[in-house]
């Protein structure tokens, strides 16, 4: 296999390639340390990149890939992946977005982390990320702005901005992301990539307790749906002290995906009620309908209120800047903006019990139904810098419009994935949005790869970086 096709593999293919040693995890991570010096400037994918880190950790590996058994090798032994820069790694800088950071190191290392390091990832480095992940486009002040691998004019969208551009490049066969309002769905909405949003509780925090109220989980970003589940399984689990906990399924989440489907009923909505949607998500959402009902599924119309929630949402975003204490100078207009809006502690209890209200009646919607279809974002992808020169104000009405289909499953902590679903009119990537119950990580996962089967949508790769 070529270095380029051994780059767009997914990590369980590269994983096997190493068990059946035709590649060495020192060869792999030179691979795409190489296609990262190529092509990252033009980027922004990474804002850190480890090389010595992992170089030395490919060089155990591999000299531990001769010496031992490797059937007893840890699920991904050798394969890279990147971290999102807002969760730190003990020994790596962690800027968060935020210029006045860069020579910040991290002191630890969250569990979800760990365990992904224990199941034999090497990790390359640490992936842009929009200011404090406040934003959908990943543009920090002072720091390289991220660009879209299928057009460099264009966003990949954020806050896992960098994690995406990274994957969709082919800088990673997979990497770790978090959403707190859209962060892992968007970005791969962006670049044409699977983003996976798991179930409140199923990936835990710890040491920190919480994110955004519950609204944040880290969660995947790779290019098929088989690579999603089997880094869940890795990041899934419960430590002690945590404020919300899944039991892990009897079967793992990646072997589900071979189990027989049933027929699901789906409530497609091409509409959402007091929001505007874009003739081309529109049109995505309709096509993926047409194949969920080809595959056997049972579709109808509908589509939960979402009204109310962008008020109590922007008060718990505008009370997390505030308490990150970072001083307002060191901000970008945006959340210095938000940052004055944050107002006293009982108006932000009152915007969280307004939110757990609307919550319900969102969960209650899917009584009748088992699976929502609805566009990942409102429209198209935007270019980079596009609402740059919108006073604060404005640009956050902007942003809300855009992004609307994704908070409320953050509010509501429902498990919901990104998936492919074509091109729009200018050749970019467009997606839709597969909804579940709550705790249903295992019955999205499985429809997500029904679509990918009859799709095929992992053997597009964008132009740029391989060109």
């Amino acid at each position: 296999m070529n270095p380029t096709d051994l780059a767009f593999s997914s990590a369980l293919d590269q994983a096997r390639l190493i068990r059946t040693g035709d590649i060495s995890p020192l060869e792999l991570t030179q691979v795409y340390l190489d296609r990262i010096a190529q092509h990252n400037d033009r980027l922004g994918a990474y804002i850190t990149v480890a090389e010595e880190r992992a170089i030395s950790t490919a060089k155990q590996q591999t000299e531990q890939w001769h010496q031992g058994d490797r059937t007893t090798l840890p699920p991904f032994f050798g394969v890279p992946m990147p971290i999102k820069d807002l969760a730190p790694v003990a020994g790596l800088p962690c800027m968060r977005g935020l210029a006045a950071l860069r020579d910040r190191i991290a002191e630890y290392t969250p569990a979800h982390i760990q365990a992904i390091e224990a199941a034999g990832f090497n990790l390359l480095g640490k992936t842009s990320t929009s200011e404090l992940g406040s934003m959908p486009f990943t543009e920090p002040m002072g720091l390289p702005t991220a660009r879209n691998p299928w057009n460099l004019e264009y966003t990949p969208g954020g806050s896992s901005g960098g994690a995406a551009a990274a994957v969709a490049a082919g800088l990673a066969p997979l990497a770790h992301g978090s959403d707190g309002g859209g962060s892992v769905r968007g970005p791969a909405g962006c670049c044409g990539l699977v983003g996976f949003k798991p179930s409140r509780g199923r990936i835990s925090q710890a040491p920190e307790g919480e994110h955004l109220m519950g609204l944040a989980t880290p969660g995947p970003l790779t290019r098929t749906v088989a690579d999603a589940a089997a880094l869940l399984d890795i990041m899934s689990g419960y430590v002690v002290g945590d404020p919300y906990w899944l039991p892990n399924p009897e079967t793992s989440f990646l072997d589900q995906l071979n189990d027989e489907c049933p027929p699901l009923k789906i409530a497609v909505a091409t509409e959402i009620p007091n929001w505007p949607i874009h003739p081309e998500c529109q049109a995505a959402v309709q096509q993926t309908a047409t194949h969920l009902e080809k595959l056997g599924h049972d579709l109808g119309i509908g589509c939960p209120d979402f009204s109310g929630l962008e008020e109590p949402f922007q008060k718990i975003f505008a009370g997390a800047i505030a308490a990150t204490g970072v001083p307002p100078e060191a901000l970008s207009p945006m959340n210095r903006w938000l940052m004055e809006q944050a107002g006293t502690a009982a108006e932000l209890w009152q915007a969280i019990g307004q939110l757990r209200f609307i919550s319900r009646q969102i969960v209650r919607f899917f009584d009748n139904w088992d699976i929502l279809l609805l566009p990942t974002y409102a429209h198209p992808i935007i270019k980079v810098g596009q609402w740059s020169s919108h006073a604060p104000e404005a640009a956050f009405k902007a942003v809300s419009e855009w992004v609307i289909p994704c908070p409320p499953f953050n509010a509501t902590g429902q498990p919901a994935i990104s998936v492919p679903a074509g091109f729009d009119s200018r050749g970019l990537p467009i997606s839709v949005q597969l909804v579940g119950k709550p705790g249903a990580d295992a019955q999205v996962l499985h429809l997500a790869a029904q679509l990918e089967k009859c799709q095929g949508w992992t053997q597009h790769r964008p132009p740029e970086p391989v060109s």
